[in-house]
């Protein structure tokens, strides 16, 4: 039988003392060490020989610990680095782990701590693997255009969740702000799934009139209504075997969510009009930008519901708070809309990604995607400078919070105009206007309607039928 070699580990530091602590204490975890007291003699043991992690001083003969970790993480990505150092200050530690760096070693350090890194280390490298193994099996089977691009440790940590689970049928309930692309982390979801072959059917609840989601969940005969001249499929019989993405489930109404629970508990769908049930082999996956803990104190969600969608939470978290990601996604709709806009080869330049990264996106991906498309249709050059994105500083200057109302509106707008069949947008529209509207000056009011109809500038009888038809809960009652 082949041994499975010994993970390596480089240590560089010009105190032999703590050479030989972290010699023995790496050697007893099982490690084979190379210690050097000087950054250049690290440098050149780097470009010889392998390691798994690497013990780096920050101050020693040489170059710095800090340089050398720069230098592994071009030429030795999968190598783990822990930097030591004298003095435990906030700016060490922060340029340390900006770098790059797994951690940061203060001295005088325990053995624990060691032996602790070392298992952080191993653990790191599994998931990094994992994750690569990941990407690849969904690059394979999820078209170019569909796959979730990024490296911050947010995203790695998706990734690793998405592997956890995509072999089980368990359902996944996906949230975050519109934009973020939920719908690409049910696609991974499907295509690292064992139904990968077969259909995955989404289906956007927020673009379809409520009086024809039933059908289009549940499907209907022919004659059961009144303009039903032929039967439908419906999505849940069209995803038999497959997966149905069940976008914006915030928004289905109360009366569906009951028949939905049905389905999970059973199923079995019935048709519209028809006389018995059929089963169906459905995985489930959702999607929100709602707080649905506050729908369900509201009222307009099913506590019951929401237990069966989330058994396992997945967290996108917006653009703003994963500025890592933008140079990367920037890229990769450069290449993907040059092809299909046919402006041939284009090129970010490095002030233009910095630029790109600074920027809020209060639109999420969908922002970053759009402004990379305007951005490739007005430019003259081959290479985006900063100036090609004047149009985003423009609009932070208007607003200074973010993107004006119309922006959101129109995004809004663009994304239910991509759903199968949209319908019914105008009174969809008005509706997520006017919901957080009510609700934040009858919250001004303390839920004195009186008031509130005064500052809305509309009749109190009108205020309170809004408040019923959108199911409103007023403040300080229950």
């Amino acid at each position: 039988m082949t041994e499975t070699p010994r993970a390596r580990a480089l240590v560089a530091d010009d105190e032999p003392s703590i050479r030989f602590v972290l010699r023995e204490a790496l050697e007893a975890a099982g490690l084979e060490v190379t210690d050097v007291d000087s950054g250049d003699a690290a440098l050149e043991a780097l470009g010889s020989e392998h390691f798994d992690i690497a013990f780096f001083d920050v101050r020693m003969p040489g170059l710095s610990g800090l340089e050398l970790l720069d230098h592994a993480r071009s030429v030795a990505r999968d190598m783990a680095v822990v930097i030591i150092t004298a003095q435990n200050t906030l700016e060490n530690a922060v340029e340390a782990m900006k770098r790059g760096a797994l951690d940061y070693l203060v001295k005088p350090f325990r053995l624990a701590e060691i032996t602790a890194l070392t298992e952080k280390a191993r653990r790191t490298r599994a998931l990094e693997r994992e994750v690569r193994a990941l990407r690849r099996e969904v690059a394979r089977r999820v078209p170019p255009g569909e796959r979730l691009v990024g490296k911050s440790p947010v995203l790695l940590e998706i990734f690793k969740t998405i592997g956890k689970v995509a072999r089980s049928d368990v359902p996944v309930l996906v949230t975050g702000e519109s934009g973020t692309g939920k719908e690409l982390v049910a696609r991974a979801l499907h295509a690292a799934s064992a139904r990968a072959e077969a259909p995955f059917v989404a289906l956007n609840a927020a673009a379809i009139p409520r009086e024809l989601l039933e059908s289009e969940l549940f499907g209907h005969e022919r004659g059961a209504f009144t303009g039903a001249v032929e039967s439908r499929q419906g999505r849940f019989r069209e995803a038999d075997s497959g997966t149905l993405f069940l976008d914006e489930i915030g928004d289905m109404p109360i009366e569906l969510q009951a028949k939905l629970l049905r389905v999970l508990q059973s199923g079995e769908i019935t048709p519209i009009g028809g006389r018995r049930a059929e089963r169906v082999d459905v995985r489930i996956l959702a999607a929100t930008h709602r707080d649905l803990d506050a729908e369900v104190r509201g009222g307009r969600f099913r506590e019951d519901l929401l237990y069966r969608l989330r058994v396992v939470p997945i967290e996108l978290p917006p653009l703003r708070e994963r500025p890592e990601d933008v140079p990367l996604l920037a890229e990769h709709f450069v290449a993907k809309y040059a092809e299909e806009l046919g402006t041939g080869p284009r090129w970010l330049a490095d002030e233009t990604l910095r630029r790109l990264a600074a920027h809020p996106w209060p639109g999420n991906v969908r922002e970053l995607e759009n402004a990379v498309k305007r951005a490739l249709v007005l430019a003259t050059g081959e290479v985006l400078a900063p100036d090609d994105f004047d149009f985003l500083v423009a609009k932070s200057v208007e607003n200074p919070r973010g993107a004006g109302l119309e922006s959101v509106v129109a995004d809004e707008v663009a994304e239910a105009l991509d759903a199968a069949d949209p319908c019914d947008l105008h009174a969809k529209l008005l509706e997520r206007v006017e919901r957080p509207l009510l609700e934040a000056v009858l919250a001004h009011t303390g839920g004195n309607q009186i008031r509130a109809a005064a500052i809305l500038g509309i009749n109190r009888n009108t205020l309170r039928k809004r408040i019923v038809d959108l199911g409103l809960r007023l403040p300080g009652r229950e």
